[in-house]
């Protein structure tokens, strides 16, 4: 079924290679980097936030006046978008500051002579994720290749989720070094799988501001620092300005106690996609190292904080 697809959206992206379409891609976000290959694809959207060059505080402020003043994060290139002519838009709704949104898909859709069809993904755990792989599949032609993707990455899950726990440490996963916002959507539910107690948020949740005292409260024995769009090396740079030298963060038992870790969350934990069944088990040899000391990992998608 050969068509001209445009990726609004890393994880679809990362899906459309995974099928094995990856000539019928012409045209991507500033954010599609995975796998390499991506990079070379034609950018429809980029962004008016320099992430590279700013601080977690800066970034926070700019995208809040943004947001507060009606404007888009993100710019349709629109001459790139016509010369792709997409018979098959993918876009997301979970979350309008990850992603290009609604605003995004309108003025698209505006400008192109031929009206493409549109899909949008809106997953908010793991199991809807899962099924954007069977649609997503089915709309490329790729049905039996997307349930066998599907198979696999289930087999994955249930592999980590019939393990016994005998313990299960009070985990906190924060997706924002300052200010601090909770981990939500699908987090909670692969910390939970994963043999740990999630705690503050909830299975499905959007991400929220998050203060001091809640974190206090809620006493961790483990934290885990992902915040959206940060590698490993991104994140502990971020805690150690931040973080190092704040009085009451350095009260609490996770942190005198060492449990403090840095994941990279821009490739397996920000986005709703089939690297997020890798996430999972990163998670698991965190807080369970010693019953999937088999399970592979890549390189630097975690590290303990010191």
């Amino acid at each position: 079924m050969a068509q001209r697809i445009v990726s609004f959206l890393p994880s679809a992206t990362e899906l459309i290679y995974e099928l094995g379409c990856q000539d019928d891609l012409f045209g991507v976000t500033h954010e599609c980097l995975y796998p390499e290959d991506a990079k070379s694809k034609p950018r429809v959207i980029n962004t008016v936030i320099d992430g590279n060059s700013m601080s977690s505080p800066e970034i926070d402020k700019k995208t809040c006046e943004l947001m507060q003043d009606g404007k888009d994060i993100f710019i349709l290139e629109e001459e790139n978008l016509k010369k792709a002519a997409p018979d098959l838009i993918i876009s997301q709704n979970t979350c309008e500051v990850c992603a290009a949104h609604t605003n995004q898909i309108e003025q698209a859709v505006s400008i192109l002579e031929k009206k493409p069809h549109l899909y949008s993904i809106d997953p908010h755990n793991l199991e809807q994720i899962l099924e954007s792989v069977t649609v997503l599949a089915k709309l490329v032609g790729k049905e039996q290749e997307g349930e066998r993707l599907r198979k696999s990455l289930r087999e994955r899950i249930e592999f980590i989720q019939n393990h016994a726990f005998e313990k299960k440490p009070k985990v906190l996963a924060i997706e924002w070094v300052k200010p601090f916002f909770t981990s939500g959507h699908w987090v909670p539910e692969m910390i939970e799988l994963a043999g740990g107690t999630n705690l503050v948020s909830k299975v499905g949740e959007h991400s929220r501001r998050m203060e001091m005292d809640e974190v206090t409260k809620a006493e961790p024995d483990i934290i885990i620092m992902m915040p959206c769009g940060f590698d490993t090396n991104r994140t502990i740079s971020e805690y150690n300005i931040h973080l190092n030298d704040d009085n009451a963060w350095n009260k609490l038992q996770a942190v005198q106690n060492k449990n403090i870790y840095a994941v990279d969350a821009n490739s397996y934990f920000s986005k709703p996609s089939i690297r997020t069944i890798t996430g999972l088990e990163i998670l698991a040899k965190i807080l369970h190292p010693e019953k999937f000391d088999r399970i592979n990992i890549p390189e630097d998608s975690f590290k303990k904080i010191k």
